[in-house]
């Protein structure tokens, strides 16, 4: 089970972050990941993080506002997210696999129950 809390609203320009853990399972064992799905949208990728935090990717939109990170000893997933654009607005959710690349293409098995963000002009 994932759990996640953080977003909110904020103005344009603003900071949120988002947290994410998992209960029942060994965290440091798995890739973990962040999508949003804006309204009206299909779920998108946003960053992903490698089992030891070594390895990240970003999707190109976010690259140099949004950093992804983990805290491996408390189990806890993060998504810094600053310099927020009404784009930016959806509902977030984390997931979780044993291959980065499943993580990145959404086929995770494992999800969050996602959290809203939004972002006003």
């Amino acid at each position: 089970q994932m759990e996640q809390s953080g977003g909110g609203s904020v103005q344009a320009g603003g900071s949120l972050r988002l947290s994410c853990t998992i209960s029942g399972r060994t965290f440091h064992a798995y890739n973990m990941g962040w999508f949003r799905q804006p309204p009206g949208k299909e779920r998108e990728f946003v960053a992903a993080i490698s089992q030891t935090g070594d390895r990240t990717r970003y999707e190109y939109s976010v690259r140099g506002r949004f950093n992804i990170s983990r805290d491996n000893s408390n189990n806890m997933l993060y998504l810094e997210m600053n310099d927020l654009k009404p784009d930016d607005t959806g509902v977030y959710y984390c997931n979780h696999d044993g291959y980065f690349e499943s993580v990145v293409g959404g086929k995770a098995f494992f999800w969050g129950q996602g959290t809203q963000v939004t972002v006003s002009a």
